[in-house]
């Protein structure tokens, strides 16, 4: 009886950790979007641990042309940041964010989660639903939490797909005002917290997204 017992658990019995790491290489891989831990391991056979796995395959490919990258909570094999250059296309982007979309994107990458009534009093114009919906349509942000606040306003926070983009673990990877000023990002002259204001309406010249790389060095 105890060696029946004994035969069924190792029917159960998880692959080595060698064989984990490789099936979720194979899942990275073939994955065009992060998957979180959870995810991956509900692919892999019972009693798999996919975040050690992760661990061994991301030390794994350390120096090479690919990385194992955290994105938020999932996971992704992207390129190395130092070979980017060698993936960029020399064709133009037809879709453009004009100024008042990246500086309303800014504003909620470095304060979210944050109301369309906070991000007009730091602008210091109204923000144009169709700035909002711009940003929402690219997915590069989304709905938050209400705040506990008279009206519960809605909040905006930055998406999974905005970090994957920039190559960010979370937003506290975002560059600091030394950095940014330092790329040209910011005006020496602003005092700081302080954003360049516009009226909606006027016009303004338009970047293409591969222009409005604002929270790269």
């Amino acid at each position: 009886m105890a060696d029946t017992g004994m035969q069924e658990e190792s029917l159960f019995e998880a692959p080595p950790i060698a064989e984990q790491e490789r099936m979720v290489e194979a899942i990275l891989f073939a994955s065009a979007e992060p998957i979180t831990v959870r995810d991956l391991e509900a692919r892999m056979p019972h009693g798999c641990d996919a975040a050690e796995a992760l661990v061994y395959l991301r030390k794994r490919y350390d120096g090479r042309g690919v990385r194992v990258v955290k994105v938020g909570d999932a996971w992704a094999i992207r390129t190395a940041p130092d070979l980017g250059f060698l993936m960029q296309k020399e064709t133009t982007e037809t879709r453009k964010l004009s100024r008042a979309a990246i500086e309303t994107l800014a504003i909620i990458a470095y304060h979210q989660p944050v109301t369309r009534a906070e991000i007009e009093e730091i602008r210091g114009v109204s923000v144009s639903r169709g700035t909002v919906d711009q940003l929402l349509e690219i997915e590069w942000i989304r709905f938050g939490r209400r705040k506990m606040t008279p009206g519960r306003p809605v909040t905006f926070v930055v998406t999974q797909e905005f970090l994957d983009h920039f190559g960010l673990e979370t937003a506290r990877d975002l560059p600091g005002l030394k950095e940014l000023r330092s790329a040209g990002l910011l005006d020496n002259r602003l005092p700081p917290g302080s954003m360049p204001t516009l009226t909606e309406g006027e016009d303004e010249p338009e970047a293409t997204e591969g222009q409005s790389e604002l929270f790269e060095d």
